[in-house]
């Protein structure tokens, strides 16, 4: 029996209807996957991304804010968010796993992810999150709050937020203490409450992390075999859309990396799991790393996916 992190994007959670119900009914289809892949004898944590989500969080605030009804700042909004998807994910879970007539036991939990202070994205933010605004607005946030906006596309200011990486799950010891347990653990969502270290334990900040780079991160904070990256392709392809393009198998480290300087990999897309699959396995040749789609994760046995080991 493997212990499996497995990385479930934002988007695959919301879909094309961002309601309550809508969000829910995806991850009820996504529950059925990770069912079928526990059924296999797998243990699994389930990390998630928030983007989506705490995008529309942010502007259900900016559309209520008031004197008596302030903004919250954004670790509060990724919190609020790992909160409400690890309830969908949850309560899926739980159900899907009833119609089988299996009961074990599920949980998610809100996590702090411990980020460097002196991260160079601190100096340069660039990540972008939340409304967008117009340029009196964005001044006008500017001098009130201190942060950064710029302009994205043509389409309005928005405020930038520092994206650095994480360095340590603060839960990790209560993540292993669980997955021992036999506990289906969900963490780590939207890549984790970015917080830092000080003489008092830990403050958060106005950053997000990356949801496959925390994921790595986790997987050899509890010694994870693999780390699964779900992503809306079945394998990661080089010349992507050419005629030429080619669906990856298994790869090595290097190979990995010599893709990444012939530019193969967009950087807002595939490049970010790439390089955390790299983080994750190049240091242990025992670790394997697979990106695929969440359709194919009770296939795995069958070699499916980009494969890629050190």
């Amino acid at each position: 029996m493997s212990l499996n992190v497995i990385a479930l994007g934002g988007n695959a959670i919301l879909d094309k209807d961002p309601s309550d119900e809508g969000q829910k009914a995806v991850v009820a289809q996504a529950a059925r996957y990770i069912a079928d892949f526990v059924e296999k004898g797998e243990k699994v944590i389930v990390c998630h991304g928030n983007g989506p989500q705490v995008g529309n969080l942010l502007l259900q605030q900016k559309a209520g804010e008031s004197e008596k009804n302030p903004q919250l700042k954004l670790d509060s909004c990724v919190a609020m968010t790992q909160g409400s998807i690890g309830y969908w994910l949850q309560n899926a879970l739980i159900n899907e796993f009833a119609t089988r007539q299996a009961h074990p036991s599920v949980i998610s939990l809100v996590t702090q992810v411990r980020v460097d202070p002196a991260d160079p994205s601190f100096e340069k933010p660039s990540k972008p999150v939340g409304p967008f605004y117009s340029e009196e607005e964005a001044n006008a946030a500017m001098a009130a709050n201190g942060g950064v906006y710029q302009e994205d596309a043509g389409r309005g200011f928005r405020k930038v937020v520092p994206s650095p990486k994480p360095q340590e799950i603060v839960e990790k010891e209560a993540i292993k203490t669980l997955v021992d347990a036999g506990v289906i653990t969900i963490c780590a969502g939207g890549g984790g409450v970015p917080v830092v270290r000080n003489d008092n334990g830990f403050t958060g900040v106005e950053a997000v992390n990356d949801k496959d780079f925390t994921a790595s991160v986790l997987a050899k904070d509890v010694q994870a075999d693999r780390l699964i990256i779900l992503t809306g392709v079945d394998n990661i392809y080089i010349n992507y859309n050419r005629p030429n393009q080619q669906a990856l198998g298994e790869i090595s480290v290097a190979q990995a990396k010599g893709y990444i300087e012939e530019g193969h990999f967009a950087a807002g897309s595939m490049l970010p799991k790439i390089e955390a699959a790299i983080d994750f396995v190049e240091e242990d040749a025992a670790r394997t790393a697979i990106i695929t789609s969440i359709e194919k994760l009770a296939e795995l046995d069958q070699h499916t996916g980009t494969i890629l080991r050190k």
